[in-house]
């Protein structure tokens, strides 16, 4: 269902991505994209979903090149790494708002009290813990059905218990058939969850194969510590990082 071609994206002189090409179609299957800072995660990303504009490459959703389009997002549910809302907004107030810019009804009552939000329904955004609206995002960003979820570092600020919640949504998601593409630092949510690791670094793919051939390619306990030999493999230092040859070839679409 979504399909990347030759993407390539630069913000100045820097070179952001540089000629990805990957597919993400089968269902049921949750691919974490992994890398580190600067590898070009969010930036893929946002060019998914409309809110970053390739400076060359093409992206297709559902089939169809998303260049000038904007309707195919309304079937992508997206949790953003940060999202920034009013700080007086309520939270129904919120959660009211979103499903009027939707022009749809969501599901958001079982996701409230499977987060225990009640009594902060009628609280300002503004005097939530990160936590809290860590969950009230989670919210949002489960509250409709549809096929493709895409998450950003979805368990910043949780606790062990929302953790184990969000683990449960993912589940729920991949068995209802859904592509789900996840970043995190959170290495043993990778390795508990994720059917696949896409690495990133230098703006290329280096790595698209299962959490256990990464573990294997390099004869690796963790996929902590698989992670960190495919580093040292491609050169990374703390002055910069230089990308060597693939361990796995990216799919083809």
């Amino acid at each position: 269902m979504i399909a990347i071609h030759n993407l390539n994206k630069s913000f100045g002189r820097l070179g952001v991505l540089k000629g990805i090409d990957c597919c993400f179609d089968q269902g049921g299957t949750i691919s974490a994209i992994l890398g580190p800072n600067g590898s070009g995660k969010t930036t893929l990303i946002k060019s998914i979903l409309g809110m970053v504009l390739p400076d060359s490459g093409r992206i297709e959703v559902f089939g169809r090149d998303i260049r000038r389009q904007h309707s195919y997002r309304d079937r992508i549910s997206y949790l953003p790494q940060i999202a920034r809302f009013p700080e007086n907004l309520r939270v129904h107030e919120l959660i009211a708002m979103v499903q009027d810019l939707h022009k749809r009804p969501g599901r958001p009552e079982p996701l409230i009290h499977r987060f225990g939000l009640e009594p902060w329904l009628d609280k300002p955004l503004g005097t939530l813990s990160g936590g809290t609206r860590q969950k009230v995002n989670l919210v949002l960003a489960f509250m409709y059905d549809n096929p493709i979820l895409i998450l950003d570092e979805p368990t910043a600020g949780l606790d062990p218990v929302a953790i184990i919640r969000l683990k449960e949504m993912l589940e729920e998601a991949r068995a209802a058939g859904k592509i789900i593409l996840l970043t995190t630092h959170i290495m043993s949510l990778v390795e508990d969850l994720a059917d696949e690791v896409v690495f990133l670094l230098d703006g290329q793919v280096r790595f698209r194969d299962s959490v256990a051939a990464l573990k294997a390619a390099f004869d690796a306990a963790s996929v902590e510590r698989a992670i960190a030999s495919l580093l040292l493999q491609n050169g990374h230092a703390s002055s910069g990082m230089q990308a060597g040859a693939p361990v796995s070839e990216p799919s083809k679409c």
